[in-house]
């Protein structure tokens, strides 16, 4: 059922502003539509401009974090309104492909916020309201490469949205979101962080993951670039493609390592060659989910329980 959520309720110069979504829940590539709702103050008033904006936290590479707005749309511009008058103003705003993801099966994602913000200009004077939540959900094509690492059993550690661009990628927006994982198994302790960066379009969906960004010397040197079509993404073996490449990671990390004499006897003798049995995903632990399943079951407590104290929001 579709509901109306008001989101925004501002004054300036003597107008009453309310902005209402007909649904804060919204995916990539998606309309989110809704109403702006005037009424006139004591006196005639002339209204410059009504802007809806959308807006994140971001974090940059010096380790500070900001909000920036994204995407701002006009949706009426000069307007005349009489005193006490009551006035309607419909608006249809296109969440960007790029639009970070802020929940998955129902779990909000930690540190991860992202909102609508009305701006009324009158007399010169700009006001904004405050920043109200909407929930951005995932594409089947973006589901389909989550649950790749919950089947593989991998527990999600933290989400971000990094100022800049992903290397090798065509972007519109000036900032990215980023995935961290920790992976299990053959993989604990050879690999600490597998991170994963989604960047979509229209068309496709990219896939970047990169293993031990920050690490130096042997930690370095695993990057993976997979790119797909929205319908062959959501049918693709994420978790098979996921385990090869980072397989073939470890394999060369360690390469690297015996042709520089740091290989030790025995070390990495685990069968990379074959897969190992995957955890069972949140398909196997939550039944029924509407717009797909994601993450395994680790990934499902760690959205959970970070929810108290890890949020940045």
């Amino acid at each position: 059922m579709v509901f109306k959520k008001m989101l925004q309720k501002i004054g300036v110069g003597g107008v009453s502003v309310d902005t209402v979504l007909s649904d804060p829940r919204c995916r990539p590539g998606a309309p989110l539509t809704g109403e702006v709702r005037l009424t006139g103050g004591e006196a005639d008033a002339e209204i410059e401009h009504i802007a809806l904006s959308l807006a994140t936290q971001v974090h940059n590479d010096r380790g500070g974090r900001s909000q920036a707005e994204f995407h701002r749309v006009v949706v009426a511009g000069v307007t005349r309104l009489a005193a006490k008058e009551q006035r309607t103003i419909p608006f249809t705003v296109p969440l960007p492909w790029e639009a970070p993801v802020t929940e998955v099966s129902g779990r909000r994602l930690p540190g991860m916020e992202l909102g609508l913000r009305t701006e009324v200009s009158i007399a010169k004077a700009v006001d904004k309201g405050d920043l109200d939540p909407v929930i951005v959900e995932p594409l089947p094509s973006q589901d389909a490469v989550l649950e790749g690492f919950g089947q593989l059993g991998f527990t999600f550690k933290s989400a971000t949205v990094q100022q800049g661009h992903a290397y090798g990628v065509r972007q519109e927006l000036p900032f990215f979101q980023q995935l961290d994982f920790s992976p299990s198994g053959q993989f604990g302790g050879r690999v600490q962080v597998v991170t994963l960066t989604l960047v979509t379009t229209p068309a496709d969906v990219t896939v970047l993951l990169d293993a031990d960004r920050h690490m130096g010397a042997f930690g370095a040197g695993g990057q993976g670039r997979f790119q797909a079509t929205h319908e062959e993404s959501a049918e693709q073996e994420w978790a098979a493609r996921i385990h090869d490449w980072l397989a073939q990671v470890v394999e060369a990390r360690q390469a690297q390592m015996m042709h520089s004499g740091y290989g030790q006897p025995g070390y990495g003798q685990h069968g990379y060659g074959h897969r190992e049995r995957r955890g069972p995903g949140m398909g196997g632990v939550v039944a029924g989910v509407a717009g797909g399943v994601v993450g395994g079951m680790l990934l499902g407590e760690m959205l959970d329980g970070d929810d108290d104290g890890g949020d940045e929001g």
